[in-house]
């Protein structure tokens, strides 16, 4: 029962994660991309570069683009392509589709250089919320995962090179302006999408060194209720072997672990490391508690 539950929660918030993400991507899209002739990547590139050729529906062809691509990817790539797909393929349009028809929507601002700043932060923000759950937005993804298969490119690679191709495509319907612009959409888009994917799982990982380990690591277990695993080390120029300490804490409780070990030993050797994401047991699964006291006796 309490497995179909967490099922049931995991694919509530995966549904969520997957609307917010796309309705979010077609809004910045039409309120600050389209408006201002911003150049972006993607099958939403392409379909500008339609429209300022041929005049077609921007909404429209990302959806035949994308539609296509899910059916050539769903018969190289297999079944798996099309479930984690399928919903960013299809709802991205439509959702830009519906952008499209709200009034003053193009109006939001007349600066380029906000809309610019705007789009790249609230394009990080919408990619990173879909690949957290281990989705796609689909496009021009689809290419590079079949030419993966293929050509063994890597992804990230293929990615980058057919960006460059669409952004090329836009440049030569483009003004300079527009194209610099693009850049800095890009570079925005990469760091926010960066700290999206971490946000909330990142922590700070301390590894200690001292003569005083064992009372050191009852005191993390007690006073900081964190976890601590023991390492058998060898001290470099003394070559003493004894236990280093290593537990992995939330950031608020940093400045709270170096006052305790100062206080256990203030030669402690300290090291202090941001890691991006921490799972298992104390983080992801339930914490383990034992009494300590049994160890005295």
């Amino acid at each position: 029962m309490e497995h179909r539950k967490k099922s049931l929660r995991s694919f509530a918030w995966t549904s969520v994660s997957i609307l917010f993400g796309n309705a979010l991507l077609a809004f910045l899209v039409e309120a600050f991309i389209i408006p201002h002739g911003i150049i972006m990547g993607g099958t939403t590139g392409i379909a500008i570069v339609l429209n300022s050729l041929f005049g077609f529906d921007t909404a429209a062809a990302v959806l035949v683009m994308n539609s296509a691509l899910l059916l050539f990817g769903g018969v190289v790539l297999g079944r798996k392509l099309l479930t984690t797909t399928v919903a960013s393929s299809l709802l991205y349009p439509l959702f830009l589709g519906l952008a499209q028809r709200v009034p003053g929507l193009h109006a939001v601002t007349d600066n380029s250089l906000l809309a610019a700043l705007f789009a790249g932060v609230l394009m990080g923000v919408a990619l990173g919320v879909v690949m957290r759950v281990g989705s796609s937005t689909g496009g021009v993804d689809i290419v590079c995962l079949v030419l993966n298969k293929w050509t063994h490119i890597p992804v990230s690679v293929c990615v980058y090179a057919m960006d460059a191709l669409v952004i090329g495509g836009q440049a030569l319907v483009s003004t300079a302006q527009p194209i610099l612009y693009g850049l800095v959409v890009l570079v925005l888009e990469s760091l926010v999408l960066d700290k999206v994917m971490i946000l909330g799982q990142a922590q700070i990982q301390l590894f200690i060194v001292s003569q005083q380990y064992a009372e050191i690591r009852r005191r993390i277990l007690t006073e900081l209720e964190a976890g601590a695993t023991m390492i058998q080390i060898e001290t470099g120029a003394l070559q003493q072997t004894q236990q280093g300490v290593m537990c992995v804490i939330p950031n608020r409780k940093l400045f709270a672990a170096k006052e305790l070990i100062q206080q256990v030993d203030p030669t402690a050797f300290i090291t202090i490391t941001q890691v991006r994401e921490v799972r298992g047991r104390g983080f992801t699964l339930e914490r383990a508690i034992r009494d300590l006291n049994e160890e005295k006796e």
